[in-house]
């Protein structure tokens, strides 16, 4: 069993937006945000892209949400960019969420819990998505090495987009919707947790206002959406209501959009972040 290293992901987590504000900014390299930055589709160009916003963005917000696909098309030279996208950020002071969204079962998904939240592994993330499709229960190799090892888990619930409603809002067994179970469930595993929980859920800021109840939840809410999705910093306050101060607001393009400089991406990032903090006095 790996020991415990540094404080739970909830008083961690808790800190940094305190410090820095609870913005969420994606690291996407997507191909057309290459092209953009006048970067071709090469590893040279990934790690040049990736490391440009860490270095503009690992200072500057609480949490940097690098997407794994994004590196993994490129093989393995794209992983040691993605693993050095993980360590620098974490060496500036950014908490790395890896955006993965790994869900099975067994030993398939110890294996995959060992990958990202082992202390020795080299992808080793501050937390990372999962998805629920297999079982709420399915994910508990995830949810205790990360409690173990001071880190997180955000649990797909009612995702931002489009196609995911059909199946998220369907009743469940308990007689909730899909994403109510995996909320309610979230909240089980965060009980008497201070400052909260390591078991966030994902929930877009572009849901219907009052769908889902985060009352119990004592976790963080990973809210993408804003920007490019629709959402704006407006209606965080309407879909969220007083679930409000755990909602961590994600967003990616309308940030990276703004380079190639590490200067514009900054100013992209405080005039966000800013108003994010300003919705929460």
């Amino acid at each position: 069993m790996t020991a415990r290293l540094r404080a739970s992901f909830g008083r961690r987590l808790t800190d940094a937006v305190e410090a820095r504000g609870p913005l969420c900014v994606g690291i996407d390299p997507h191909p057309s945000l290459l092209l953009a930055w006048d970067l071709d589709e090469s590893p040279a160009s990934l790690e040049r892209f990736a490391m440009t916003a860490v270095e503009a963005l690992a200072g500057e917000v609480a949490l940097l949400k690098p997407q794994s696909a994004f590196f993994e098309v490129y093989g393995s030279a794209g992983i040691a960019v993605l693993e050095k996208v993980i360590r620098e950020s974490q060496q500036a002071g950014a908490l790395v969420l890896l955006d993965v969204k790994r869900g099975d079962i067994g030993s398939t998904m110890t294996a995959y819990s060992m990958a990202y939240l082992d202390e020795h592994a080299p992808m080793a993330a501050d937390a990372i998505t999962v998805s629920p499709y297999l079982g709420y229960d399915s994910l508990a190799p995830a949810i205790g090495l990360a409690e173990q090892t001071g880190r997180g888990v955000f649990v797909l619930a009612r995702t931002s987009n489009p196609e995911g409603a059909g199946l998220q809002r369907s009743i469940h067994g308990s007689g909730d919707s899909v994403a109510q179970y995996i909320v309610d469930s979230a909240a089980e595993t965060n009980r008497d947790a201070d400052p909260m929980g390591h078991v966030g859920v994902v929930a877009g800021a572009t849901i219907d206002p009052g769908e889902l109840d985060f009352s119990r939840l004592n976790g963080p809410i990973l809210a993408p959406g804003l920007g490019a999705q629709g959402a704006t910093v407006e209606t965080l306050r309407e879909v969220f209501g007083e679930a409000l101060p755990n909602v961590l607001p994600t967003t990616s393009r309308d940030i990276l959009r703004h380079g190639p400089t590490p200067a514009g991406l900054r100013a992209a990032t405080h005039r966000i972040r800013d108003q994010v903090t300003d919705l929460l006095r």
